[in-house]
């Protein structure tokens, strides 16, 4: 996963956003599903920060501003420009082939091989979730099974309880 960001302080007198501000910088923390910390760090008004997860689900991505910046300006409004790229979308092809110096043919190979390599994650990670979802309607299932269970056992035992009180009624009257 890749994300770039780009931050704009607000100028009260004129009433816009700066197009930069110096000095000012931004930390970057992101959470895995478990609550593990897998990136953080700090960056300056504008960055881009990168990393790989091995853990599906959901991740947590924070941006904290340095607050003693923000504290110059009596406005104190920060706007945050993020752009985040998931999959074989966050490589900068370009800048890879000029990198290790790639023919067009041998780009396009790679490219087919990251986006085969992004199927077969997808792929996994729903057989994750199907999987989590199986186990859960299977609890469900379980649970539903016993709570009429129960409610069976308590319908028979009202009734036979109903039985003898009405039969020893009936036979304290003397009408059996």
């Amino acid at each position: 996963m890749a994300g770039n960001y780009r931050t704009q302080m607000w100028d009260k007198q004129k009433e816009v956003f700066l197009p930069s501000t110096p000095g000012l910088g931004m930390h970057v923390e992101v959470k895995d599903p478990d609550g593990k910390v897998v990136l953080s760090r700090q960056y300056g008004s504008e960055g881009r920060f990168t990393f790989t997860s091995h853990t599906p689900g959901d991740h947590q991505i924070c941006l904290h501003s340095n607050s003693t910046r923000m504290a110059l300006f009596a406005g104190g409004k920060l706007r945050v420009h993020l752009d985040i790229q998931v999959g074989e979308h966050a490589n900068n092809y370009p800048e890879i082939a000029a990198k290790d110096k790639l023919t067009e043919l041998q780009l396009r190979a790679r490219q087919l091989l990251d986006q085969v390599e992004q199927i077969q994650k997808e792929q996994d990670y729903q057989r994750y979730r199907e999987e989590r979802f199986r186990l859960t309607s299977e609890s469900t299932n379980q649970r539903v099974l016993w709570w009429s269970i129960a409610q069976t056992v308590i319908l028979i035992l009202t009734g036979i309880w109903q039985m003898r009180h009405l039969k020893s009624f009936f036979e304290a009257k003397k009408l059996v």
